[in-house]
């Protein structure tokens, strides 16, 4: 039960606001948000706990200008608002998921009663990323800076990037950007996120452990990317379809000549390597790797992604920010941050016809024969999009499947630290390699008792 005081938001965070206005005036991500003269007119951002009416008051005016106050939430254009007990949670110096952004915290998957916005929806979808970094610092003022883990920074970059045309189903005809790295014996392909592209993998295939181990490729969707849009593009009418998004992979595998590769992808690519485990032989695929993956995953869908009076470009980064551990290294979450804002109108939305309810296994993912394409689940811990319980949940309906949870990782653990991540991949590599070769993988306590790197099968 939440202690008495976060019913009064203000009363919780003084510490907080008391120095929140010089924070803000200091900080640089904020003054990059707000130093723009197409803020032409003042807006009033509050945010209040749901036993009181007194809230946190943040005033953004032209010029670059902002006010801090406390005050009636009345005063707000618009107002971010929840329970005491759960601001107690979203503001704890480590939270977890999905208190560690006020998008999961409205909830996705984990429904939460009594969250919400408050007020005029437009400005909110508008200035979201402001609210973003706000919580933020009022986060930090009560505990100071969060303290990123570390990571390892490569010193020269191995990767190779080539154009193919090929021809996929739906979007048509396309010239596909793709990238290689490494010459182990194992061949993988990594595939990206919605509305992203494979600049995502940098880092896994920059790693040396895996270019050993590993011959790895990479590839943009048609209209992501680098890649071109498609022959059937029309700007604003793209989405992605099962048979679309297999098509291309399928594709990619057949253009580039590869033998029975691995496939590995997170978010709605974590649910493309269901698909593709359960139609291996069309796809020529001798096993996957879901991040983030699951038989089926439904959402209420928002059009604020694919809206004409609100920016995706900081809208979209904005929205997905919240899916990384926290304490993941800050540069990799901007990185993450600026693919997002770099996409093509409607891409992502259109990508998410798929991963939201468009994809559906669950009739399906029994049927996936581990002998022929065995499959491994990974999921990061503070993920509250396709939490880890969803993605063991599918495994556990396929017999002689994988499955990990990821600490410290979240929603994107190949970009937000590969350092952490590789072990895990290598994991589940190695799992796929033994389950090609003997029907049941001796394990000891989750590891491996023979470490020797299997070529493939």
């Amino acid at each position: 039960m939440a202690s008495q005081n976060w019913s009064s938001l203000p009363k919780a965070m003084d510490k907080s606001i008391s120095t929140l206005g010089k924070a803000l005036d200091q900080d640089r991500q904020w003054q990059a948000f707000i130093r723009t003269n197409a803020i032409i007119e003042p807006v009033t951002m509050g945010v209040q706990s749901l036993d009181g009416n007194d809230a946190v008051l943040v005033r953004v005016e032209p010029k670059a200008k902002t006010s801090v106050w406390t005050g009636s939430a009345d005063d707000a254009d618009f107002t971010l608002r929840a329970k005491p007990d759960q601001w107690e949670k979203f503001f704890q110096a480590n939270p977890m998921a999905p208190y560690t952004s006020f998008v999961g915290l409205q909830g996705m998957n984990i429904k939460q009663e009594g969250v919400g916005v408050h007020g005029n929806q437009v400005k909110f979808a508008q200035y979201s990323h402001l609210t973003t970094r706000l919580l933020e610092l009022l986060r930090d003022g009560l505990h100071g800076p969060m303290q990123d883990l570390s990571h390892d920074h490569p010193i020269d970059d191995h990767i190779v990037g080539r154009y193919i045309y090929l021809d996929c189903p739906v979007w048509g005809r396309t010239k596909i950007f793709y990238e290689t790295a490494g010459d182990g014996p194992q061949q993988i392909v990594f595939c990206h996120t919605a509305g992203a592209d494979s600049r995502q993998y940098h880092g896994v295939m920059n790693h040396p452990e895996m270019q050993r181990r590993c011959t790895m490729i990479a590839f943009d969707l048609p209209a992501h990317g680098r890649s071109f849009p498609g022959s059937n593009h029309i700007p604003g009418n793209h989405t992605n379809t099962e048979e679309a998004y297999v098509g291309t992979i399928a594709a990619v595998v057949k253009g580039l000549n590869l033998n029975k590769p691995i496939i590995c992808g997170a978010s709605m690519a974590g649910q493309v390597c269901v698909a593709v485990a359960i139609r291996s032989d069309e796809v020529g695929a001798g096993g996957t790797i879901p991040l983030q993956g699951c038989d089926y995953l439904t959402m209420d869908r928002q059009f604020n992604d694919k809206s004409p009076v609100v920016n995706q470009s900081l809208y979209n980064p904005d929205w997905i920010y919240g899916m990384m551990a926290p304490h993941s290294p800050q540069a990799n979450k901007q990185l993450i941050w600026h693919m997002y804002s770099g996409q093509a109108y409607g891409i992502f939305h259109g990508d998410l016809d798929f991963y939201f309810g468009g994809f559906d296994a669950r009739d399906r993912v029994a049927r996936i024969d581990v002998k022929k394409c065995p499959i491994y689940f990974l999921t990061g811990e503070y993920d509250w999009s396709t939490t880890p319980e969803m993605s063991k949940a599918t495994a556990d309906k396929i017999k002689g499947a994988g499955f990990k949870k990821m600490e410290n990782l979240g929603h994107f653990p190949a970009t937000e630290n590969p350092s952490l991540f590789v072990p895990y991949l290598v994991e589940a590599i190695e799992y796929i390699q033994r389950t090609r070769k003997e029907p049941e993988p001796v394990l000891d306590e989750g590891k491996y008792v023979d470490e020797v790197f299997l070529q493939p099968s």
